[in-house]
């Protein structure tokens, strides 16, 4: 049962958020799109808000607000946008309410999603919930740590961690 638990979590968290996100490599790139966007080269920041949709491969996020954090490159070069030349490699992102994301039959919801690139970590919080064909996962806070190939779901104060699983499911 635990080895099935395992699974589901690895292939709703991990896949589906590494994928968009930019950790399993591979030379496709994240398409963004939003209704806004703001960069701010002093905080290092570019903020995608209003109807976010990243899409990479076969993969989609949808979330009212994208933040990403990346680090200045030491070039010197003074990019007007903050995102072009002066921008280096992604440190942090995050997404920030209706968090929803789906790859295939795999969906993950919460209300936050960060995305720690120099841990390999995931953390997805408020009223997570993970769900492949039938079975389904929730919890408060799910954190994945990809270089580890293990995840932890936790439960709030007053809700436990919830899991419906169909042993005979193959998805």
């Amino acid at each position: 049962m635990r080895k099935e638990i395992f699974l589901i979590l690895a292939f709703a968290v991990m896949l589906p958020l590494a994928s968009v996100m930019g950790v399993c490599g591979g030379e496709n790139p994240i398409q963004i799109t939003s209704d806004r966007l703001d960069a701010y080269d002093d905080k290092r920041l570019v903020l995608f808000s209003g109807n976010v949709v990243a899409v990479r491969n076969d993969a989609v996020i949808n979330s009212d607000e994208l933040y990403l954090y990346y680090d200045k490159k030491s070039n010197g070069g003074n990019a007007i946008s903050g995102i072009t030349e002066g921008a280096g490699k992604i440190e942090k992102i995050e997404l920030k309410g209706n968090v929803t994301i789906k790859r295939g039959e795999r969906t993950v919801t919460g209300d936050m999603a960060v995305f720690y690139n120099a841990d390999q970590k995931i953390i997805m919080t408020g009223n997570a919930v993970m769900m492949e064909g039938e079975n389904v996962i929730r919890g408060d806070r799910i954190t994945v740590f990809l270089t580890e190939n293990r995840g932890v779901v936790d439960g709030s104060s007053g809700e436990r961690v919830t899991a419906t699983i169909y042993p005979g499911d193959t998805q």
